[in-house]
């Protein structure tokens, strides 16, 4: 069966032969380097044209319809815009940080890509405390927004980078929690060692309501931490005229955008693996046939088709949710999602002490 780890295989056993171990390892971190930058390039791509065909459909419209069949290739025409455009910088402005903040951003979502198995032993760095290192890594998300709100010297940039450093800094917590529920119940940090205790039943299956709670929980977390509607304060149009970008033009301002949506696909990614499996297929106990049936589909095709039902949820909620109030925002982290999220980790822990789980 076809699958990217034979592809990955075969290319690592040629290389083997062909150059000595130090080149083949060079050789294969660039290309793994490259790979990635072509991922990135593909998401903005079909994430951009994916929103604007949802929202189209929740709102019983066409959407992009002009550029190439049905407006398929409306994102591309928007990408040749944004390359030809000139890159702007105010005159009062810090230019080493305003210039430097949108790289920090897409070298953070780089970092975030290594854990990730896209398909079966396909994986760039199984370390063996990967969901600490997920977890450290996009905190320092933050840092680029901050940077860019303080060096634009915008009013309505600083303030939309403080909201957004108040909102990441306070629904990292229950995002965190919840991911500590699923550690509890695998009792490993490592990605691959928590795809594999689901080759008997996804997590929010045999986990019980608490999985659940702890599901809904990161999701809610995840669509705030990455500043996604219904809490994007941070780039409040009405308020803020576009947040702490406001003074971004040009491939700059393009690099924020195409950093939120791969950040999307990763936070989607990671809650795909944690709770449904990852590239695992979908086992039901003893069903030996229907088990069989469900391992003819490629690894590959079960991760990506989680992932991408997780962004259809976060882009759903866009469209169905108004704005927050940042009061209202803050009150749903710590008056409710953060005591939630303390009492359901303490029941799972009790669940994996008792093996209360399926």
């Amino acid at each position: 069966m076809w699958s990217f780890s034979n592809i990955a295989n075969n290319l690592h056993k040629w290389l083997s032969e062909t150059f000595n171990p130090t080149m083949t390892l060079i050789i294969e971190m660039v290309l793994a380097g490259v790979a990635v930058i072509g991922l990135f390039a593909a998401l903005g791509l079909v994430l951009v044209i994916m929103e604007r065909k949802v929202s189209a459909w929740m709102q019983i419209r066409l959407g992009p319809n002009r550029v190439g069949p049905k407006g398929m290739l409306q994102s591309l025409a928007d990408t040749l815009k944004l390359l030809v455009k000139e890159g702007l910088t105010p005159n009062g402005a810090d230019k080493l940080l305003f210039n430097l903040a949108p790289f920090v951003a897409m070298i953070v979502a780089m970092l975030l890509m290594a854990p990730i198995a896209f398909a079966k032993d396909f994986q760039l760095w199984d370390l063996n405390i990967g969901v600490l290192y997920v977890s450290a890594i996009s905190s320092i998300m933050v840092i680029s927004i901050l940077m860019a709100g303080w060096a634009s010297n915008n009013k309505y940039s600083l303030m939309g980078a403080m909201r957004s450093g108040a909102q990441i800094v306070s629904y990292e917590l229950s995002a965190g929690l919840s991911i500590l529920a699923v550690v509890v119940m695998t009792g490993s940090l490592q990605v691959s060692d928590i795809i594999h205790s689901q080759a008997d039943g996804w997590w929010i299956f045999k986990g019980h309501i608490p999985m659940v709670v702890a599901f809904i929980t990161f999701i809610i977390a995840v669509t705030a931490e990455t500043n996604r509607a219904p809490f994007d304060l941070a780039e409040a149009e009405s308020e803020l005229t576009a947040g702490f970008h406001t003074e971004y033009s040009g491939m700059k301002f393009a690099l924020f955008f195409l950093a939120e949506y791969v950040n999307v696909f990763i936070v989607c990614a990671i809650g795909a693996t944690l709770f449904l499996g990852g590239w695992m297929p979908f086992h039901i106990g003893n069903w030996t046939q229907f088990n069989h049936v469900m391992d003819y589909i490629p690894s590959s095709i079960w991760f990506f088709g989680k992932t991408f039902f997780l962004i259809f949820v976060i882009m759903w909620f866009r469209w169905t949710f108004p704005r927050l109030r940042i009061d209202q925002l803050l009150n749903l982290e710590w008056k409710y999602l953060l005591p939630i999220s303390m009492i359901n980790l303490l029941i799972v822990t009790a669940m994996a002490i008792l093996k209360w789980h399926f």
